[in-house]
């Protein structure tokens, strides 16, 4: 069986056809080839040939021409397209040629390290033993004994960001003669350092090249990226030096059959589709039923746990050749797996995007992603994972009932003709430099006339005047001292979440056993107590939760009920550290507090979804104080837009019947949910209006019982997705969401935004609250509260030059798949908050 015949199943199969709104090929490409190079050495060239090299691919020749003309490169070609090549082998040709060179590998994950680790012993395998190039991995999970040793005798290094900024660059003198060697610096996966994260690694970049000046050298940079909008600007605001773009893929690509598969509406009256995760289940089944080896991948990490129990059950292989992939598994874990998917022993994996990134794993025969990854280049990333050489590949997309997921099903030349988004960094943010001028000045003192990577010696110098009037460096002879004893390094977090992980401990009858780890913010959420935590298929029921000792204590159960966590979420002003009035609002910035409450948790029965009951749960709640701007609409401008007919984020005042019509719709439906037939257990169900209240003249035609049904709180959460009526505010959100990184040059995820109809924020006004996810913030809120009025002007020129008639991922955002955007009353919002426009 093949690929090709279960295409034609599925365009047979009305329940699987019907379904697929848009079906693409994209035709094969051949490989375009190059020799070897003339001047490679002698040991690469046998090398590649014992390793079943023939030729190189032209992306691969070019990276070797550029780089032997000295000039840093950049590569950005397709997923598994050889990108390793192209800085090994200048890398190691150096490297056999001079006995004393040395060099460094940069990689974002320490999974990703060591993939590459085992790459190179392979060609340490194929090397005469007098001429093994020395290579091993310095990260958090090098033993302390191990590490003298590994400074002493690895050539070629490989770490990550995190490693080389609190446990390599404050410690170069014991990396001397590594440091005074250093010839190359490979950066892979460069796409990855964007936003804070980005505009921190910039600056270790920067210490990285004044640490090695120090010791007499210039290394060469070789940099890969996924495809993005700016791969060249992003270079150079990481290296800041010029770069060469080898961007033309010269790697074979077979036939792909790109589908977007939009599940069945399974409720014609609440417009219900069919779960992402059962369809997504059932499209991989069939693939596996036709040998086709396959990654799904899930966007949250309970998602891949409850995909692998249902595709487990579902198809008839053995455990061991469907796994599961996410963070928390153990290294031994993911190694395990990786291999079984090269050799073919695993036939499918469910993952999260930690295999979006280039951990080897071959090429799979079809990639299934279940719900829209949440960008064009997360997108093409996952889909590249299938396709082997030049067989026929297939990527699939199924959608959630999201509103962004049913968006792209309706226009699904919106994701095809649009180009990958830019990655942004902004190494010069004052506290993100300044910083990491402190760890600097700690790794080598400042002198009157440095300057620090493109910052010139006069802005420099102003700055370490700044922090000796901070009483955190001292002057003596025209140089600048860090003054305390510690290191200051071990104070700066590259990233914006705690490095601090929990430690999973399951009992297995005898004693309590290591099974992984989760990140500490995820901790309450994923461990809390009574939580059913699955892991690689299997389910554990959590006993204890230690926040101080850094601990989960678990037993393996067998449930017929998962369960999902509930959280409310809330944002309080602790001091304004400035406000204004402006055109039509009153904005200001300062101090925030961001509430995160675990208040329960749901037990949702397997493959029913019923609601087996809500257990209530009394812990601490989480607080991050950090900094947020926001602008808050005068009750002129509301008052106006209400008279306009321009403002629907009004509660609904659904009429003096409501408690009776809604009290009769529960009687009349046996107090059950009328979708997955849960019975009320402690709290009343909500009655819903199958026609938004909103598109009645009146609140008698809106509540007749005929409009009314009872639902669970989980199912009405669906219906009203399906029938959402994006508001003004919630579109000004959104786009406000959108733009502002492009304004600080930070990455999407960097900020958090908030939108209230009623905020506390500004005595009960309606409020958007852009906040930064970091800790005590670093300065973004007050730069937008600078940038209000050109923001708002940026804003209204968005949303009213875009083409889409109500709505759309490039404006305001899609409102549900039966509902209404909100492009009218956003614009009308965004006329009242530009003065030019008023005042026409």
């Amino acid at each position: 069986m093949s690929l090709a015949s279960l295409l034609s199943h599925w365009r047979a199969e009305p329940t699987i056809g019907g379904n697929i709104v848009d079906w693409r090929t994209i035709p094969a490409r051949p490989a375009q080839t190059a020799p070897f190079p003339a001047g490679l050495h002698p040991l690469l060239t046998n090398g590649l040939t014992a390793r079943g090299y023939r030729q190189l691919y032209t992306h691969q020749a070019a990276a070797w021409k550029h780089a032997q003309q000295a000039e840093n490169v950049v590569v950005v070609t397709g997923t598994a397209s050889g990108k390793t090549l192209c800085y090994n082998l200048p890398v190691l040709d150096r490297l056999l040629r001079d006995p004393e060179a040395r060099a460094l590998y940069i990689f974002p994950t320490k999974a990703l390290a060591q993939d590459q680790k085992d790459e190179l012993d392979q060609w340490n395998a194929v090397f005469p033993k007098a001429d093994h190039i020395p290579t091993a991995t310095y990260d958090g999970d090098t033993s302390p004994t191990a590490r003298p040793k590994v400074r002493g005798k690895a050539r070629l290094i490989l770490t990550n960001p995190d490693m080389l900024h609190t446990g390599i660059l404050p410690y170069h003198p014991k990396w001397d003669t590594f440091f005074s060697n250093l010839r190359y610096v490979v950066i892979d996966e460069m796409h990855t350092y964007r936003g804070v994260f980005g505009s921190h690694v910039a600056n270790v970049l920067r210490r990285l090249k004044r640490i090695a000046a120090f010791y007499g050298a210039k290394p060469q940079f070789i940099l890969t990226s996924a495809t993005i909008a700016n791969p060249i600007e992003l270079s150079k605001w990481l290296i800041e030096e010029r770069v060469a773009l080898v961007d033309q893929d010269g790697a074979p690509r077979g036939p792909r059959q790109f589908l977007l598969y939009n599940p069945p509406v399974v409720d014609e009256d609440l417009g219900i589709r069919a779960s992402v995760t059962q369809e997504s289940v059932r499209l991989a089944a069939d693939l596996l039923a036709y040998d086709i080896q396959t990654i799904v991948f899930g966007r949250y990490r309970r998602t891949v746990e409850i995909i692998l129990n249902y595709l487990r059950a579902e198809s008839a292989l053995e455990p061991s050749k469907v796994r599961g992939y996410r963070s928390g598994y153990l290294p031994r874990e993911r190694r395990e797996i990786e291999t079984g998917l090269r050799d073919g022993a695993v036939r499918a994996v469910v993952a999260t995007s930690a295999l979006e990134l280039g951990v080897d794993i071959g090429g799979m025969g079809a990639a299934i992603m279940a719900g829209y990854p949440g960008s064009i280049a997360s997108t093409w990333q996952q889909a590249g994972r299938a396709g082997r050489a030049t067989d026929n590949a297939l990527s699939m997309l199924v959608a959630s009932a999201n509103p962004l997921d049913q968006f792209l099903m309706r226009h699904p030349e919106y994701f095809f003709g649009r180009t990958p988004e830019q990655a942004l960094v902004n190494p010069d943010n004052m506290l993100i430099l300044l910083s990491h001028m402190l760890c600097a000045s700690y790794e080598l003192p400042f002198t009157t006339g440095d300057s620090f990577g493109n910052i010139d010696p006069d802005r420099v110098l102003e700055y370490l005047k700044y922090l000796e009037e901070s009483e955190v460096l001292y002057e003596s002879g025209a140089r600048y001292f860090w003054m305390a004893d510690e290191y200051p390094s071990g104070n700066v977090s590259l990233r914006s979440t705690s490095p601090d992980t929990v430690v999973l401990h399951a009992w297995d009858g005898e004693s309590w056993q290591v099974i992984g780890e989760v990140d500490s913010a995820s901790a309450r959420w994923m461990v809390h107590p009574e939580a059913v935590y699955m892991h690689e298929g299997r389910t554990y029921f959590v006993e204890e939760l230690d926040l101080e000792e850094y601990v989960a204590r678990l037993r393996p159960v067998e449930l017929d009920y998962y369960t999902q966590p509930r959280r409310d979420t809330s944002v309080t002003i602790m001091e304004a550290l400035d406000s204004a009035q402006a055109h039509g609002t009153a904005k200001g910035y300062g101090q925030i507090t961001v509430t995160n409450q675990l208040t329960g948790y749901r037990k949702v029965q397997w493959y029913t979804h019923q609601n087996l009951g809500i257990v209530k749960l009394d812990m601490e709640p989480t607080e991050l104080q950090t900094t947020g701007y926001w602008l808050a609409l005068t009750p002129e401008t509301v008052t106006d837009l209400q008279e306009r007919g321009l403002w629907s984020n009004a509660p609904n005042n659904y009429g003096p019947n409501w408690n009776q019509q809604k009290q009769k719709a529960r009687e009349r439906d046996n107090y059950t949910c009328q979708v997955c037939g849960a019975a009320e257990d402690g709290r009343a169900h909500d009655v819903h209006h199958k026609v938004p209240f909103r598109s009645f003249a009146g609140y008698k035609e809106a509540n007749n019982l005929r409009n009314l049904t009872t639902l669970c709180r989980t199912c009405h959460r669906r219906a009203e997705t399906v029938v959402r009526i994006r508001s003004g505010l919630a579109g000004l959100a959104f786009t406000l969401e959108h733009l502002a990184p492009l304004f600080l040059m930070c990455d999407a995820g960097d900020l958090g935004v908030h939108a209230d109809q009623n905020s506390d924020l500004a005595d009960g006004q309606p409020v958007v609250v852009i906040y930064e996810q970091i800790p005590a913030g670093i300065g973004m809120s007050e730069r937008l509260f600078d940038l209000h009025d050109e923001l708002m002007l940026r804003a209204y020129e968005l949303v009213s030059a875009c083409k889409c008639s109500d709505g759309c991922p490039s404006c305001v955002g899609p409102g549900g798949e039966s509902g209404a955007g909100g492009k009218r009353e956003t614009l009308a919002i965004l006329e009242a908050l530009n003065k030019h426009l008023t005042a026409r």
